[in-house]
């Protein structure tokens, strides 16, 4: 549940860098995805030819999580919040403050602090952050319902980078929805994610810069799901040493 909003998939889907507006349409309705994310950037910008993006996006009925991709100062994510507030309509967004262009690692200083203007004016905050404690701490303070740590850096597909952080996170936050985003590049990552107990998982690039994205898409719930099935059934917990399968009582002794 985010904001109050009850989900039944727990796959949270981009919309950038598809082949075709056809292929983005049917990788969409293979993830069983609710919710999309939309730059307000690539929104305006001359590829999407006017609104036919966004008629898009309206006709698959799915709710819309704009986002504040490529802002790099407190500033301009408000601004581009507000601006993504007018334009679709929800007080949802995707909070978005870059420090490194490099790593593309989130600006945690000016994340929070954009937070809580944000919440301050009545939006509902979904914070693009790093897996550090001590920041989670400051965007709950500043209003955040829902964490977003990354997996990895945007688009490198290296997986869970730090598992332990990640562990940690939800130890320390267990009634707050958290959702990996970024960095994820094959289903067992995402698998891997939600045996965390994580709540979702958000994809773009593993799925839109796939050799076939609708088939990767659907791969991805399928995993998200074994993921989820598997945290809920209390997984063994690793042992050091073998423990035998196969019962020794009653096992037949052969004499000299």
């Amino acid at each position: 549940m985010f904001y109050g909003v009850d989900l039944c998939s727990r796959l949270l889907l981009g919309t950038a860098r598809y082949p075709s507006p056809r292929v983005l349409t049917d990788a969409i309705q293979a993830s069983g995805a609710e919710v999309v994310t939309v730059s307000l950037r690539r929104e305006a910008g001359p590829e999407r030819s006017g609104q036919s993006f966004w008629s898009i996006i309206r006709s698959l009925g799915v709710k819309v999580l704009p986002n504040t991709a490529g802002c790099h100062s407190v500033k301009e994510a408000v601004t581009t919040a507000h601006m993504a507030r007018e334009m679709f309509d929800t007080p949802w967004i995707k909070l978005e403050v870059i420090r490194d262009d490099e790593t593309l690692q989130p600006d945690v200083f000016g994340l929070v602090e954009a937070a809580r203007v944000l919440s301050e004016d009545g939006f509902e905050v979904f914070p693009y952050t790093t897996e550090d404690l001590a920041v989670a701490d400051r965007l709950v303070e500043a209003g955040c319902r829902v964490l977003m740590p990354w997996g990895a850096p945007i688009g490198s597909a290296r997986g869970l980078n730090n598992v332990y952080g990640l562990k940690a996170l939800r130890a320390h936050f267990p009634e707050i929805p958290l959702v990996v985003d970024a960095g994820l590049g094959v289903p067992s990552h995402a698998a891997a994610a939600m045996e965390l107990g994580y709540d979702a998982v958000l994809l773009n690039t593993a799925v839109a810069e796939a050799g076939d994205p609708v088939a990767m898409a659907k791969a991805f719930a399928m995993a998200i799901e074994a993921g989820r099935m598997a945290f809920e059934a209390k997984p063994l917990e690793p042992r050091d040493m073998a423990a035998p399968s196969t019962p020794v009582l009653g096992k037949a002794a052969l004499g000299d």
